[in-house]
Order: C-alpha cells, then sequence, then structure tokens
C-alpha cells in the first residue's frame, strides 16, 4: 500500500546554521548545543581534515578544505556557516574565508571566530583586553595584530603554548579559569578573550565575569552569539555570560 503525504518547511523554521568543525576539536559541538535552547533552529555540523600540530601552515592549508566542508552540508538553504577555528580564520583571513565557504553556499552569510570577537567587543564596548590563547608563539602574536588592527588594545596576555589540539581539548576548566584571572590581573582591561574553539569556556564563563568583574568571551560563545546575530536572533541565555544575556544586558547597540 502506497502512502499519501504532505510535506511542511522541516525544522529549522527560525534558522538553519552550519558549524564547520575541526578534526581533532572535541568541545565545539557539545557547548553549542549547550548555547542554542531554541527548538527552531537546527544545527548541522561537518568536519573539515586538519594536522593536529597547529602551526601556521598547517592552518593555512585548511583553506583548500573549506569548500568541500561547506558543500557537504544539507540542501535545505543554510542560512549561516560558521567556520569553527579561531586561529585558522586568523592566518587564512576572514574575507578569504568567506570566499572559499560561499563557493558551495553562495546564499549563506559568513563568520568565524575572530570576526565574531572583533564584533562582541565592539558590541559590548570593550576597548582594553585580557587575552588568553592555548597557541604557540606565532599564532597567538598574528591573533594580537588582527585584535590591534581592529582597534583592541591587548593589555594581558598568557598562552598555554600547547601545539597539538588534542590536547587543548584536555585544557580543565580550571586551568582556564585561572589564566582568565591572570591575564585579567595583568594589565588594565574592560573584558577578557580566551580564543580557542577546543577550550572549554562555556560552563565557567559566569562564574568567571563573576570572579574578574568583568565580561568574558571566548571562541564558541563569540561565534554561536555572532551567528545569531547574523540571522536576527537575540540569544537570552545570560547563564552563560554577558554577551549571552542578549538585549537586556543594556550593550551597545550590534556593530558587525
Amino acid at each position: 500500500m502506497k502512502l499519501h503525504f504532505d510535506t511542511d518547511t522541516g525544522i529549522g523554521t527560525a534558522a538553519r546554521m552550519g558549524l564547520i568543525v575541526l578534526e581533532a576539536d572535541e568541545t565545539l559541538e557539545p557547548e553549542f548545543t549547550l548555547l542554542n535552547q531554541r527548538q527552531d533552529i537546527s544545527i548541522y555540523h561537518n568536519r573539515i581534515k586538519m594536522a593536529t600540530q597547529i602551526t601556521p601552515q598547517t592552518l593555512a592549508a585548511m583553506e583548500a578544505e573549506l569548500p568541500l566542508a561547506a558543500g557537504m552540508f544539507p540542501d535545505c538553504g543554510m542560512d549561516v556557516i560558521g567556520y569553527g577555528c579561531t586561529s585558522a580564520a586568523t592566518v587564512i583571513g576572514p574575507a578569504r574565508v568567506k570566499s572559499a565557504i560561499q563557493k558551495t553556499q553562495s546564499q549563506a552569510k559568513v563568520t568565524e571566530p575572530l570576526s565574531a570577537l572583533i564584533a562582541a567587543c565592539n558590541t559590548l564596548g570593550l576597548k582594553k583586553i585580557g587575552f588568553l590563547t592555548p597557541y604557540v608563539p606565532a599564532v597567538s602574536k598574528l591573533m594580537i595584530q588582527r585584535l590591534e588592527e581592529a582597534g583592541i588594545s591587548i593589555t594581558g596576555f598568557a598562552s598555554f603554548e600547547e601545539s597539538d589540539d588534542r590536547v587543548v581539548a584536555r585544557i580543565s576548566p580550571n586551568a582556564i579559569l585561572n589564566g582568565i584571572k591572570a591575564v585579567a590581573a595583568a594589565g588594565p582591561c574592560d573584558g577578557v578573550i580566551a580564543a580557542c574553539t577546543n577550550l572549554r569556556v562555556v560552563q565557567i564563563a559566569k562564574q568567571a565575569e563573576a570572579e574578574i568583574a568583568m565580561p568574558v568571551l571566548s571562541s564558541n560563545l563569540a561565534l554561536a552569539w555572532h551567528m545569531m546575530h547574523l540571522v536576527g536572533i537575540d540569544p537570552k541565555a545570560p547563564e552563560f555570560g554577558t554577551l549571552m544575556a542578549g538585549s537586556s544586558r543594556g550593550a551597545h547597540p550590534y556593530t558587525v
């Protein structure tokens, strides 16, 4: 017996989002699951190949893989695609990341953690930042340069200096919290950034903010917020800190 059926618009009626996740990343997907509290947002994940050792050369090599990774999302009309690598976005450059992804997803808005962090700092009015990374010096130096080019001063800096992304995923939240407090105390600042999609920051962000009395941003918090903002969604999730509290936080108007 052949059954008759009707169709609807599918899931993701508010937004369909795509995440390009690094092969070795263990943190981005679980943290996005926590941050997406709406049933009408659908999030699809594709992995992208990456060498386990993080160097400027291995990061740059991912540019050639981006069109393939973006092209493997379902043909359901992706609204926004986020490339989940802060360091590679820094090395490749946001414009080239966007161009590579839109080769196969021309209709989608595109962001990555570097652009998202800068937009978040602009939104919250943060100009002086304590900056924490897990990166080797060459990558951290370039990221500091990109932030300073965007008008953000780095007043305190520290790094775990770990080149193996598998190890970065094992850095404990307590160690990250201590790192956040250390860079906040290193110089006068109005916020802290903990950069890297593999650092587990989301569940300690509000605690960290309470201990240092200023906003704490991470790659995943900023990326989730920016992807939502680009499709007109206000997150309203204050349990994850100032940025995700939504319009009720009384922050500056969105600046992208």
